[in-house]
């Protein structure tokens, strides 16, 4: 017993400030993969190419020659193959290299929330359609090609109007940026996970796209059930209240409401939240 304690006080002598930090690198490497690829297809994936290598190494000991020249001649292009997998997840990752792990966006403005619960709010008692996306580090420009840019102020009133079925504007997306709506008309990529619900249609879909290839959060408000979602990764949260929006906005974009309490209180009364 003793000397198991004296060579683990040997290792624990002969770790140096290089080693300490080599092993930090890549703890944070092998954790921002983690948090890549949780949930979803490519954890999927993931595990499929982990039992591959597995059966490769197992094929060798064993000498299974047939199976091990298989895999063999597979495992040589296995880093063009996760290229091609994980492209998507490999450009949102390659984006937000020197992102600060532990830091929150701040806004400019303090009640850009409020009036944007409270047009969505009013979009689905109404069921009016609707695509809302807050832009945070990643920036959302590539995507901004053909669209109306505004670079307006938001309010209730301008994101009523933008989605009023009548608007040339309604079919596409707004991006608010900084505190303000950057632009309306947006056209995004469409998720193609095979996972997602059927029932869900272009509008969600593109909801789910967007944020999984940036770090964006999309409102959605179905015109078929006025029902309001939220996306964020890749995932979708159905049916939530204005309350609950809020609430989820606040937490993901880094700062709660500045609205009185009294006001959020009487507003949430009057819409029943």
């Amino acid at each position: 017993m003793k000397i198991y304690f004296l060579k683990i006080l040997e290792i624990f002598y002969s770790i140096t400030l290089r080693d300490i930090i080599d092993i930090l690198i890549v703890t944070y490497i092998i954790y921002r993969i983690l948090l890549l690829l949780q949930g979803g297809r490519a954890l999927q994936i993931a595990a499929g190419l982990i039992v591959i290598v597995l059966l490769y190494f197992i094929s060798d000991v064993l000498q299974l020659l047939t199976l091990n020249w298989l895999l063999n001649t597979f495992m040589s292009s296995i880093f063009i193959l996760i290229i091609i997998l994980f492209q998507d997840d490999i450009k949102k990752a390659l984006a937000q290299i020197g992102k600060p792990p532990f830091t929150k966006i701040q806004t400019e403005y303090s009640y850009s929330i409020e009036e944007v619960v409270k047009a969505v709010t009013n979009l689905a008692e109404k069921k009016i359609g609707a695509l809302i996306v807050f832009e945070r580090e990643i920036s959302l420009k590539d995507f901004l090609e053909g669209a109306t840019i505004l670079d307006s102020k938001i309010t209730k009133e301008l994101l009523i109007s933008i989605f009023y079925p009548k608007s040339p504007l309604h079919d596409g997306a707004v991006v608010i940026s900084k505190g303000k709506v950057l632009a309306a008309g947006v056209i995004l990529p469409l998720s193609t996970n095979p996972d997602i619900a059927k029932d869900l249609g272009t509008r969600h879909r593109a909801a789910i796209g967007i944020t999984e290839i940036t770090d964006a959060v999309a409102i959605v408000v179905s015109e078929e059930t006025g029902y309001i979602s939220l996306a964020v990764s890749g995932k979708i949260t159905r049916d939530i209240t204005p309350a609950t929006l809020r609430k989820m906005l606040s937490q993901l974009l880094g700062f709660k409401s500045k609205a009185p309490w009294w006001t959020r209180l009487s507003h949430e009364i009057q819409k029943g939240t």
